[in-house]
């Protein structure tokens, strides 16, 4: 059966019908033992956590293995990986930050932890930059322009308001355009904390995640157009701040890639 959380200061275990949660449940048992239910997708990724998707409901599954000894012990105290992913989902959501909504959830036989999430809309920001505007002349520039400017907008808001993201590369937003209008998800929630103000240790990691794009995907031109929409919304920094910020989270990405092999010896500089 899904355990019970609470959300908003009810409690719940499910956003939906409990029909619908007792068919999720046995989609989580299946998944689990390495069947794949009919309409479901098994998604690669770099995670150790098992990720399945359903393009007909629009939906996410999400296992999270047993934890070791320590991570148990900080689950004691912070809840669970599962646990704290829905927990800053909810967060954000309640703030009008856009979220992955989640449906249900649940713990299975040997120790590990299921989550349902809602798919986001749109495509995640550096499949935009790279694939969907990745041409740089008429309607598309204007539209490449738009997506930029409108992303330091919403990080500086999810900034200002105090959330710090785990992670926060172009991939971990998804981007949606609506009557001209871009539209924004954070999607990978687990790690997210909020500190008032924001330390600026950890605002320069994530514009340094923000940046880990090589050249031929995102210019100096397109980063500043991020940093200026981003700097408009934290009033609280000063022109200095802002300065060293940019230049270290830019120096910073620069490096890193370069370590990768992401980026030719010219390109460092």
């Amino acid at each position: 059966m899904p355990i019970c959380g609470r959300a908003r200061g009810s409690k719940t275990c499910v956003t939906h019908s409990f029909e619908e949660s007792e068919e999720l449940h046995e989609y989580a048992l299946q998944l689990s033992a390495g069947e794949l239910p009919p309409g479901w997708d098994v998604v690669q990724g770099p995670s150790a956590c098992r990720v399945a998707f359903s393009p007909e409901r629009q939906v996410y599954y999400k296992e999270f293995p047993p934890p070791s000894p320590l991570a148990y012990c900080k689950a004691l105290l912070a809840g669970s990986r599962a646990t704290r992913w829905r927990k800053h989902s909810d967060a954000l959501l309640f703030v009008g930050i856009d979220a992955p909504q989640s449906l249900a959830w649940g713990r299975l036989p040997g120790g590990s932890e299921y989550l349902f999430t809602r798919a986001a809309a749109g495509q995640d920001v550096a499949s935009w930059l790279r694939t969907v505007l990745a041409d740089r002349t008429g309607e598309t520039l204007a539209t490449r322009r738009k997506l930029l400017e409108a992303l330091g907008i919403f990080i500086g808001r999810v900034h200002a308001t105090g959330f710090i993201p785990g992670d926060l590369q172009a991939s971990d937003v998804m981007a949606n355009l609506l009557e001209d209008r871009f539209q924004f998800t954070l999607v990978n929630n687990e790690r997210t904390t909020k500190k008032i103000p924001p330390p600026g240790r950890m605002l320069l990691r994530n514009l340094m995640e923000l940046n880990l794009l090589p050249p031929p995907v995102i210019s100096q031109t397109d980063r500043m157009r991020f940093f200026v929409a981003w700097r408009r919304q934290m009033r609280e920094l000063s022109p200095i701040e802002a300065k060293i910020l940019a230049a270290e989270a830019y120096h910073w990405a620069m490096l890193l890639m370069y370590e990768r092999g992401q980026l030719q010896a010219t390109k460092s500089s």
